[in-house]
């Protein structure tokens, strides 16, 4: 189980003065937590998604077997490719993750690396609402992007292909209950005290791990090329 960390700072005459009809406290918790930490880098969130697919010890990429390990064929993802994975992976697949370059949503498909694929064999993808929003899917499986599958300087990444849940024997996430101070799930605030010149400071932290129930809940696409582009003829 790791920790992602956070400092909140708040006035005390913010929340003195102006926690009606809103919470100050809470208000900025959410804003820490959903938007941008103090560091102005990334959010909490954002972090604990980096650590679930990049971490050493339980990251998704560091927790898949040889045997589910897929290169790609020409470089560039194609649909063999990723039917390589469904075929690792055919037991309830649940949906696709990659760098948006690998694989983008419907207003980029034209010009991620699998959609001009797909488009260069005839078979655009087909799309499904999810969140919201429109993603790409391929066999009925949603591709859903992921900055935090890096690109490398050589314009490689990967891919992964999941299943989730436990009654799915897949992936899940792992979250210690009754933590001081909790505030939802994996989330714990404590007070740290006020300063002299009247700052309350709280430490947020959240916790998170996971666990692939079996080898093949997941399966990945190595060394994909993002960067090849095909030049078409309309003479």
């Amino acid at each position: 189980m790791s920790a992602v960390n956070t400092v909140l700072d708040v006035h005390t005459r913010v929340s003195d003065l102006y926690s009606s009809p809103h919470d100050q406290i809470h208000e900025q918790l959410r804003l820490t937590v959903a938007t941008r930490s103090l560091r102005e880098t990334e959010t909490l969130k954002e972090r604990q998604e980096n650590e679930l697919i990049n971490n050493h010890e339980y990251g998704l990429l560091n927790n898949i077997v040889d045997s589910q390990k897929v290169q790609p064929r020409n470089g560039a993802p194609t649909p063999d490719d990723l039917d390589e994975l469904l075929v690792k992976v055919w037991k309830e697949p649940a949906f696709f993750l990659a760098h948006p370059k690998a694989v983008a949503t419907l207003s980029l498909r034209e010009t991620a690396a699998f959609g001009r694929e797909a488009t260069r064999r005839g078979v655009p993808p087909a799309t499904v609402s999810l969140f919201g929003s429109q993603f790409i899917t391929w066999r009925g499986v949603p591709l859903i992007p992921s900055d935090k599958l890096a690109v490398n300087e050589q314009g490689k990444t990967n891919i992964l292909l999941l299943r989730v849940g436990e009654s799915r024997q897949g992936g899940v996430g792992l979250y210690q209950p009754n933590l001081p101070g909790q505030q939802g799930v994996g989330l714990s605030v404590r007070f740290m005290g006020i300063s002299r010149k009247a700052i309350s400071s709280y430490l947020v932290s959240l916790y998170c791990s996971l666990a692939v129930l079996t080898d093949d809940a997941a399966a990945v696409l190595e060394n994909v090329d993002v960067n090849q582009y095909h030049i078409y003829d309309y003479d």
